[in-house]
């Protein structure tokens, strides 16, 4: 396979899933300066992204954060797809971030490895699956690498860059180089391990806050107070899965436990239920906290 592709240069790039982070991810790429296709088989879901991406921006305009000309020129470069094989042609880059199951991104990859070019870089935003899980799936293994962002995508300057075994030096420099580009910072990861680096650090502090909880200990309230006054964290625990989705945490719980077996890595019973009620936070107006529906901010 080639490996000439500069990654920080003008690329094209497919980003595949259209939820909150396969469409911030895309738009981030497209602001700086890579042309992009957002691919989703629901056009609903497109259309959804779209808007959600336009108002966000609208937004950043009015408060000076951005120019209008600049995000003009973003959305002129960032295309919407619905067909997975016309959206993969000619692509430099590939980056996952459909449904975190793993048999959903195998078969994806196996699609991807099908249409794409031999040497376009593939690529999943997936922190519950390490690049081995998924490398395999497609040809050349070598070209995989997680690229793992994080929520807001469009605001976090993080990036973890996880190598596989397999994961050639050029990809992994190139796919350092691409994250540059993004503006962002990349860290990393030389081998793979289950949850990363940055996750594997906020679990130990979500589990200790729902251990916290579950023992009466303090409330929900408390224990975010505590974090935010005392540790200094911009966010508490408990509204940090209300952000990013209590049902993500849930499967990459799910996922790790399959992985180790050790019961330790089992959801809580507080996430469970919460699951099981479809309580997943902002997304469905309701987690540990209420949200108000016309801010999305806590509400009674």
């Amino acid at each position: 396979m080639s490996e000439t592709t500069d990654l920080s240069a003008g690329l094209t790039v497919l980003v595949v899933g259209a939820g909150a982070m396969g469409s911030q991810i895309a738009l981030v790429a497209a602001l700086a300066g890579h042309d992009v296709r957002l691919a989703d088989l629901d056009a609903e879901a497109l259309g959804r992204a779209d808007q959600q991406l336009r108002k966000r921006m609208e937004q950043q305009v009015a408060k000076g954060r951005r120019t209008a000309d600049d995000v003009s020129a973003a959305f002129a470069r960032l295309t919407l797809q619905t067909d997975l094989a016309a959206g993969a042609d000619g692509v430099d880059l590939v980056i996952e971030a459909v449904v975190e199951d793993l048999e959903v991104k195998r078969q994806l990859f196996a699609t991807l490895g099908e249409v794409c070019r031999p040497d376009t870089i593939l690529a999943s935003n997936t922190s519950s699956f390490v690049p081995s899980r998924l490398a395999d799936a497609a040809p050349y293994p070598q070209r995989f690498v997680n690229l793992h962002f994080f929520n807001p995508a469009l605001v976090m300057k993080c990036v973890e860059v996880v190598r596989g075994p397999e994961t050639s030096d050029d990809v992994a420099a190139r796919s350092v180089a691409f994250v540059e580009s993004l503006g962002k910072q990349p860290v990393v990861l030389e081998k793979e391990i289950n949850g990363f680096i940055a996750n594997r650090i906020l679990n130990a502090v979500r589990d200790e806050a729902i251990h916290l909880l579950e023992a009466g200990v303090a409330s929900v309230e408390s224990i975010d107070l505590a974090c935010r006054t005392a540790l200094g964290y911009p966010m508490g625990p408990f509204e940090l899965m209300d952000l990013t989705g209590i049902d993500i945490g849930y499967r990459t719980k799910m996922a790790r436990h399959a992985e180790t077996q050790d019961p330790a890595d089992l959801p809580s019973r507080t996430v469970t239920e919460l699951v099981a009620a479809g309580h997943l936070g902002r997304k469905s107006g309701r987690g540990f906290y209420t949200y108000d529906p016309s801010t999305q901010t806590p509400g009674a």
